[in-house]
């Protein structure tokens, strides 16, 4: 742990980005992103032989309300890559709390991650899993290279949401939001 400020060496941050020269340690840099808790999905799209293909992530942001745009970041060096970039469509399946195991599931890499799981084919055929506390169906729209990882820009054509608690995630662990009332019943 490190409460002092870090910074990137050099005056060219194009040229440091580019390169292994950061003075950031990677680690720490990880850690340190840790403390911003996110919540947790599971994006899925369907490979052209229709085969479901999924994932877990917690890179998901909004862009957009008009028009309604969504963002996510996929590493370099995903096997599921070439399946996602050449996909029409990708789904954004917020999970809830009570689907920790499921996001272990699909953070993991196996050919049969779909199995004994509940879900449809949505637009595009990529799949929406049951249960989710939200699901964002998204028109992949165009896609940027950022250091590491593809981030991946989608018009999102239909969704849907509940009020179903979401699966929290920080420090590495996943948890839960606790509202004031519960915070003050806590022993």
């Amino acid at each position: 742990m490190n409460d002092l400020p870090q910074q990137a060496a050099g005056p060219d941050p194009a040229n440091e980005f580019a390169s292994d020269s950061s003075s950031i340690d990677p680690r720490d840099f990880r850690n340190a992103l840790g403390t911003y808790a996110t919540g947790v999905t599971i994006i899925t799209a369907a490979a052209p032989d229709g085969k479901p293909y999924g994932l877990t992530c917690n890179s998901f942001a909004s862009v957009s309300l008009n028009p309604p745009l969504v963002l996510w970041s996929l590493v370099v060096y995903s096997s599921s890559l070439t399946i996602f970039q050449n996909a029409s469509h990708f789904t954004v399946n917020v999970l809830g709390a009570s689907q920790q195991a499921l996001a272990s599931k699909f953070a993991k890499s196996s050919d049969d991650k779909f199995t004994g799981v509940d879900w449809t084919p949505g637009l595009g055929q990529a799949p929406v899993l049951a249960e989710s506390v939200a699901n964002f169906q998204c028109r992949s729209v165009n896609r940027y290279y950022g250091g590491d990882h593809v981030i991946f820009l989608g018009a999102v054509e239909a969704y849907t949401y509940n009020t179903t608690e979401p699966l929290l995630f920080a420090r590495g662990a996943f948890g839960r939001f606790l509202s004031d009332d519960e915070r003050s019943k806590s022993p």
